[in-house]
């Protein structure tokens, strides 16, 4: 008497399928996990090491007066700057259709009414978000023989700037600001790391730029 296998074969395709799927989502997970992490652990380092500039990242300004995000992080470049970390400040950012000021200039006025003096302060007027503004970044200190930079951002953000201002050919190390929306509460700390995590694999999957607006009162 003839047994059939085909019902049999047809279970162990649909169990490989199973595990493999399974398979499929732990690795996802154990990524996105370990990617998490290593966000969370880059946003604790505060490396005042000596570089040639300070770089502050850009955020929304309004009429030339910036965020209270753009302004905690232009708060903590002057910071470093008073430490002597560099001899100068890099501002980066350009502009929205209808703005009267770019993020850069909003940027160097506010250090300037700070007490940084203005031939300290390079505006790069140039990124409509995090990667546009490190390449510019990248070209304009290179143009100057220029190659070592501590970046200032909010913390969640320091592990994607720093992997691009690497990849754009700069030794890049990280001192974020302590302050601001971005460190407001567990939740906007919590949407940060969450944010940043799915911001970097993007990038490292495809080198572009995912940007995404705060939840924070900025």
């Amino acid at each position: 008497m003839a047994t059939s296998t085909a019902p049999e074969r047809g279970g162990g395709t649909l169990r490989w399928v199973r595990r493999l799927l399974v398979g499929g989502v732990l690795m996802g997970l154990v990524v996105v996990g370990g990617t998490a992490l290593h966000v969370w652990q880059v946003a604790r380092i505060d490396d005042y090491t000596h570089a040639d500039a300070i770089v502050v990242l850009g955020a929304a300004q309004y009429d030339g007066t910036p965020s209270s995000v753009f302004e905690a992080r232009l708060d903590q470049a002057h910071k470093l700057f008073r430490k002597q970390v560099a001899p100068m400040i890099v501002t980066v950012g350009g502009k929205q259709v209808g703005d009267n000021y770019t993020e850069a200039a909003s940027g160097k006025n506010y250090l300037k009414d700070q007490g940084v003096p203005e031939d300290r302060i390079l505006a790069v007027e140039t990124g409509s978000d995090t990667l546009q503004s490190v390449e510019a970044v990248s070209k304009a200190l290179l143009a100057r023989g220029k190659s070592s930079v501590v970046l200032v951002s909010d913390p969640w953000h320091s592990l994607r700037t720093r992997t691009m201002a690497r990849d754009a050919g700069l030794s890049a190390w990280t001192a974020p600001t302590r302050t601001g929306p971005a460190v407001y509460t567990r939740e906007s700390q919590a949407h940060g790391i969450f944010r940043e995590t799915f911001a970097l694999l993007w990038y490292q999957l495809t080198h572009f730029s995912a940007d995404f607006k705060y939840t924070a009162d900025q």
